[in-house]
């Protein structure tokens, strides 16, 4: 498992959409509009991360509106879509926020996302990723894709960082 050493490190958080944030299952509409669904603990974890300082950031190979649309609901403001190269959109990432790998916390679900999830200080696959991931990911979480995974990954953080229970006593006033 990791450390929270590491985990301490970490200042973005980076997800792949289809599997990740979502169960990877998509609909389609008469219209051909696509129907994803995404949990809503994830969604409001990743509101959470965002409030504590964390940076948020999206590489997916899809590209539709439900996708967009998530993104733009919970204020991300650095997102790629229908990308073929997530190395290369990921090594982006880092110029663009001038934020080296170490400091990165991928979270992925499937073979594309191998090297990102090489390169970043901490690459982890979602509980029900493809068994390929385990020869490159830090770790798998316990929760599967678009069911928990994201919020288990931002807890862990957000603990390392000693920022959890600031968050939590908004709540529990």
């Amino acid at each position: 498992m990791i450390s929270s050493v590491e985990l301490k490190k970490i200042t973005t958080l980076i997800f792949d959409i289809d599997g990740t944030l979502t169960d990877g299952r998509a609909g389609y509409m008469v219209d051909g509009q696509v129907v994803k669904f995404f949990d809503h603990h994830d969604m409001h974890w990743i509101k959470l991360a965002l409030r504590s300082g964390l940076k948020v950031a999206i590489i997916s190979g899809g590209d539709d509106f439900a996708g967009r649309h998530l993104v733009e609901i919970l204020g991300i403001a650095w997102a790629r879509f229908g990308v073929k190269n997530k190395l290369a959109a990921f090594e982006e990432l880092l110029v663009q926020e001038n934020i080296r790998p170490d400091e990165c916390l991928y979270l992925g679900d499937d073979v594309v996302d191998m090297p990102v999830i090489r390169r970043a200080g901490i690459g982890a696959a979602v509980g029900d990723a493809v068994p390929e991931l385990d020869e490159c990911a830090d770790f798998r979480t316990v929760a599967p894709g678009g069911r928990g995974a994201a919020k288990e990954v931002i807890t862990m953080v957000l603990k390392a960082k000693n920022l959890y229970d600031t968050i939590m006593e908004r709540y529990r006033k």
